[in-house]
């Protein structure tokens, strides 16, 4: 299975999200980028790839340490910016980001104790990617237009492990299918 450790934002944020989205596909060379689907929309805390499935019941026992760690935290979806020249458009957050790092910290380090490669350690970047580029776009406009954007503040109360589903038709613009496997409430929220 194709898994990641995330936070997704509640269905009244992800509207408020979408509202936005809908006014940045108005803005002249909306069509240059590729748009990614509400059902794909969250904030990856941890990607650990092709996991076999012998290592799902640790890791997820990991990651309920984890969220039980780690206490419920205030955040919104705020402003934006881009990676590499216009490869990805992000929304970014606003709120208790050290907690949110701190919990991106823990499902990293529960996917390395269950035995996952998990590649360099990066410093933690909160973001949510809502478009990437077919080539070199210029993002530029799209960030602007996002930097005054900030969604209603929501407690996050719940770390979610995400399967990944690819696309396999070959059909241009597909997007991947995302699927909650298990989802643990923080610190005894809920």
């Amino acid at each position: 299975m194709r898994l990641f450790a995330a936070v997704l934002p509640p269905e009244d944020v992800a509207g408020e999200l979408a509202a936005e989205i809908a006014r940045l596909r108005r803005l002249p060379g909306a069509d240059g980028l590729r748009w990614t689907g509400r059902p794909g929309w969250h904030f990856t805390l941890a990607f650990y790839g092709e996991v076999d499935d012998t290592l799902v019941a640790d890791l997820s026992a990991r990651l309920a340490r984890a969220a039980g760690r780690s206490a419920p935290f205030p955040l919104a979806l705020a402003g934006g910016g881009q990676f590499g020249r216009g490869q990805a458009l992000w929304t970014g957050a606003r709120g208790d980001l050290e907690a949110l790092r701190r919990l991106a910290g823990r499902a990293e380090a529960a996917g390395r104790r269950a035995g996952l490669p998990m590649g360099e350690h990066r410093h933690y970047k909160a973001h949510l990617t809502v478009a990437r580029g077919r080539d070199s776009v210029d993002a530029r406009p799209y960030v602007r237009a996002l930097a005054a954007f900030t969604s209603r503040t929501w407690t996050v109360a719940d770390l979610v492990l995400v399967r990944s589903n690819l696309p396999r038709s070959g059909v241009p613009g597909e997007q991947p299918r995302y699927e909650s496997v298990a989802r643990w409430a923080l610190g005894g929220a809920g």
